[in-house]
């Protein structure tokens, strides 16, 4: 099982930065139901598709979760990043591993559609967008699409199986399996 296999290396409650400044640092990881890092092994693709563009990108994580996207960025030599995550208590882990870190980061508590409709999110070169499996997608791709510039890149994942979005301005350069997720990459057109 390529997701299980990847997250068997993670100590309970931790998720290993696989790359960059803070390789191999681990960091908390509440333990709240349904919260599921994107595995070591994602995240190896996913970063070796952004390595080009990463360097000095703002990056926007939409349900954080664990933070690991937006940190393993960070690490990896973004400038900066927002997460945003609804639970205030997974909000307030990370905020704790922001601090441990001394990462530029901005951590914001909120739910993503009140965070993207009543939020002036500026200019992202990277959005994360690794909601729970049961919401809908193309609503939040939409309201980002609004907000970005023309080159932004979006970060997708989803259950193995689940309906991949089509939306006008977005083209879906790459994408793969692994376990029971598949996982993709969009570059905003104009």
């Amino acid at each position: 099982m390529g997701a299980a296999s990847s997250t068997k290396k993670s100590k309970p409650g931790s998720v290993r930065i696989i790359g960059g400044t803070w390789r191999r640092r681990r960091i908390t990881v509440p333990e709240v139901a349904g919260l599921r890092p994107t595995p070591d092994r994602v995240r190896e693709t996913l970063f070796n598709w952004l390595e080009p563009i990463l360097p000095g990108a703002h990056c926007l994580d939409l349900y954080a979760g664990s933070g690991v996207l937006g940190f393993e960025a960070l690490s990896r030599g973004a400038e900066k990043a927002v997460l945003v995550e609804r639970d205030s208590g997974v909000a307030a882990a990370l905020s704790r591993v922001h601090q441990e870190l001394k990462a530029d980061a901005q951590i914001v508590c909120a739910d993503v559609d009140h965070f993207l409709a009543g939020s002036d999110i500026g200019q992202f070169d990277i959005v994360f967008v690794d909601p729970p499996y049961s919401e809908a997608v193309s609503p939040v791709l939409e309201a980002l699409l609004a907000r970005l510039r023309p080159g932004a890149c979006i970060y997708l994942e989803r259950e193995r199986g689940d309906p991949w979005p089509e939306l006008a301005r977005l083209e879906w350069s790459r994408r793969a399996t692994a376990g029971g997720i598949t996982y993709g990459l969009a570059e905003v057109g104009a």
